[in-house]
């Protein structure tokens, strides 16, 4: 099926990029893998210099801002979970301003990878500096060609997600997860943490990531379109997810503030309890990321535990927008409104989990009236600290 229609009109350019996510998948993947043969194959023109690091190194240090950092925790769940790296996510922010002192390896700094979609912002490029300064290789994934950081980094990765116009990063973001799960797999092979029938499987499963979102975007934007305004009364969000998906729920929440002014808060899952569900009430509905891979045990027990938590939140009163997978009739019979999800593996399904949270944050802009692409206050950059 076609991956975007080309006769669509979009009113919005961060509406016409949501809708660009596929082919901006296609693109990043394409780079990275060879797709010509029966299995796909990781490139080692574009992969050889970020495998000798993974090969070499232990751990890795992440830094990024924003949405970026978002994909960093995504991508610390993913290289630990499949690859038995040990990875450490630092706000850009903070990271120059830290201790000095290598906490591991003086004689073999851990490589530190930096996330930017610019490439040029401002508190990431000075924690690459810092980290370059400090003796540690960089990694810098960026989305565009030739950007400062590009150009510092030991290794430039790029994704290929185009030139994103509205601020609210959208494509940026998925094609980030897409090439951070094409590194998963990669650091899996080279640890030897799976085996190669196993990546292979993985691979082929990963590359019809963008072909499944294209099939199901249609169906989020009219549901979430007819939903969105059922929930204009609320004054605050609490978006709820475990594990890789925690680093979604917290994208979904910050796509929420920055495009709609609306309040959200990001939570790991089993927090809610801990404090935050004093603020529960119909005016603070949850969203809770509640889909699950039924082949993995260990996604079937957080999937256990979110069920049990969804009971007690019924029981309570509380207002539910949930993603489960299609045709989960037990998340559907909790959950005030449901938004189906096509079953995926674990480590593909953020891909298409942070669609609709996309979705949903456009038409809560739109519908409050606010200027979705030109949101007040922000830019696409942040090149000052």
């Amino acid at each position: 099926m076609p991956l975007q229609s080309p006769s669509r009109v979009f009113h919005h350019h961060m509406l016409r990029e949501i809708y660009e996510q596929p082919s901006a998948i296609v693109r990043t993947l394409e780079y990275y893998l060879d797709l010509s043969g029966p299995v796909p194959r990781f490139r080692d023109d574009r992969l050889s210099a970020v495998a000798a690091l993974i090969r070499h190194h232990p751990d890795l240090i992440i830094a990024a801002s924003g949405s970026s950092r978002h994909a960093g925790l995504a991508a610390e769940i993913l290289l630990e979970d499949l690859a038995g790296l040990v990875v450490d996510v630092e706000y850009a922010s903070e990271y120059a301003c830290r201790s000095t002192t290598l906490r591991r390896h003086p004689d073999n700094p851990s490589p530190v990878l930096v996330l930017s979609q610019s490439g040029e912002t401002a508190d990431t490029l000075a924690a690459l500096r810092e980290a370059a300064r400090r003796g540690h290789p960089t990694i810098a994934v960026t989305n565009v060609h030739g950007s400062t950081m590009a150009r510092e980094a030991t290794v430039d990765l790029a994704t290929l997600a185009g030139i994103e116009l509205a601020i609210p990063a959208t494509k940026s973001f998925t094609t980030q997860l897409a090439l951070i799960v094409v590194l998963a797999l990669l650091a899996a092979d080279e640890r030897r943490a799976l085996q190669p029938a196993e990546i292979e499987e993985r691979l082929a499963a990963l590359v019809t990531v963008p072909t499944s979102i294209a099939a199901q975007l249609p169906t989020w934007e009219r549901t979430i379109a007819a939903l969105a305004p059922t929930y204009a009364d609320a004054r605050t969000f609490l978006y709820l997810g475990r594990g890789v998906h925690y680093a979604i729920a917290r994208e979904g929440a910050l796509k929420l503030k920055e495009s709609s002014y609306l309040h959200a808060e990001g939570y790991p899952s089993g927090e809610l309890k801990h404090g935050p569900n004093a603020l529960v009430s119909p005016e603070v509905p949850l969203v809770v990321l509640a889909t699950v891979d039924t082949d993995d045990p260990e996604s079937l027990l957080r999937y256990e535990k979110t069920v049990s938590l969804l009971y007690d939140m019924r029981e309570q009163g509380a207002r539910v927008l949930a993603l489960a997978n299609a045709g989960d009739a037990t998340i559907a019979s909790l959950a005030s409104h449901t938004i189906p999800i096509e079953p995926a593996a674990e480590a593909l399904l953020p891909m298409s989990e942070v669609v609709p949270l996309q979705l949903f944050a456009y038409f809560m802009a739109v519908d409050h009236g606010v200027d979705v692409d030109r949101p007040r206050n922000l830019t696409k950059a942040v090149t000052t600290e």
